[in-house]
């Protein structure tokens, strides 16, 4: 692959914007946004689709570990729990998404608090219509581009509230820059991973992944499926070794994707091991790819960014044009 080839299929120079990454996640935690600081929170709702939901997942992996309770929401329903308690953070980066939408004005009729952030559209409407807190975030290039902008300047403007140390979000701004020089597209190299990744990828890849990391490999499924127009298909590690690695005794053109953790729990090296073991007995072929060091942060952000840009590099080798999603523009239409 060269540089012509990405300018030539990629019509819409995504690859460009991932080009910035580290710069956009700057930018988005410098950002003097009014603070959204509200007391007595014990549980917080991620309401978000595609794009938009990649966000939640990933704040919820930061709170794992804190005396936190967090729901994900992706559809349309608010879980009964919410109460005064409640934080419901609802995110639509094209702010047009109807489930998102819906959550929102159901949010309403509770005592839960409430953060709304998008670009614009029906969100920035309702509300300011409703009084609402709102935060407007530009939109760069498209929903699964804006991921950087939206995550950093989220954890920017809900700081008191989500207790991530500032430290460990500048740790992963300078780790992203790190990876993109590695990574990016004047480094078309075979020392690039993402590419060689792409380059790997031939069938239907299984992602395999620990508890913790489980975030980067749901957004990689989905980079997959909007960058590359392929099915591809996500495995809890742990998990798996009660079910899905029966279905390895026949012969399959699935590949498997190992993302592991630069300090995996010691129980899930162990099971690493066993499932490499496994492979490399039947010949099975898998590509492995390691988290950097660092905080949980820096672990899925410049996952994230690996993942993602092989999803572009992909879709070019392919001969696919990565920025459009016709498919989902027919469901949105028909909604």
């Amino acid at each position: 692959m060269n540089i012509e080839d990405l300018e030539k299929i990629d019509s819409k120079k995504i690859y460009q914007t991932y080009d910035e990454w580290h710069k956009i996640a700057k930018d988005g935690f410098e950002d003097d946004f009014e603070k959204f600081d509200v007391k007595g929170i014990d549980h917080i709702v991620f309401s978000g689709m595609g794009g938009s939901g990649s966000i939640g997942d990933v704040i919820s992996a930061i709170l794992s570990k804190e005396d936190i309770h967090v729901s994900i929401v992706k559809g349309y329903h608010l879980p009964k729990t919410v109460d005064s308690n409640s934080l419901v953070v609802a995110t639509s980066i094209s702010g047009n998404t109807r489930e998102t939408l819906a959550v929102l004005e159901k949010a309403q009729k509770t005592d839960a608090k409430i953060a709304a952030f998008s670009s614009g559209g029906m969100m920035q409407k309702l509300s300011e219509a409703n009084n609402l807190f709102f935060q407007k975030i530009p939109m760069i290039h498209s929903p699964r581009a804006s991921f950087p902008k939206f995550l950093f300047s989220i954890l920017n403007i809900l700081k008191e509230i989500i207790p991530i140390k500032e430290i460990d979000a500048k740790e992963a701004i300078s780790s992203l820059e790190i990876t993109r020089n590695s990574i990016f597209s004047r480094n078309l190299t075979e020392e690039n991973i993402s590419l060689k990744l792409a380059g790997w990828i031939k069938e239907i890849p299984l992602i395999y992944y620990p508890w913790g990391l489980q975030s980067a490999a749901i957004r990689f499924k989905n980079s997959l499926q909007e960058n590359s127009k392929m099915h591809a298909i996500t495995e809890d590690v742990i998990e798996s070794c009660h079910n899905d690695i029966v279905a390895w005794e026949r012969n399959s053109k699935v590949q498997p994707i190992l993302l592991r953790g630069y300090d995996d729990y010691v129980k899930t090296v162990e099971r690493w091991d066993i499932l490499k073991e496994y492979f490399r007995d039947r010949k099975i072929e898998f590509f492995e790819i390691q988290s950097v060091d660092g905080n949980i942060l820096s672990k899925i952000v410049n996952l994230v960014y690996l993942l993602d840009y092989a999803s572009i590099y992909h879709a070019v080798l392919n001969k696919i044009d990565p920025s459009p999603v016709n498919a989902i523009d027919f469901v949105k239409n028909k909604l």
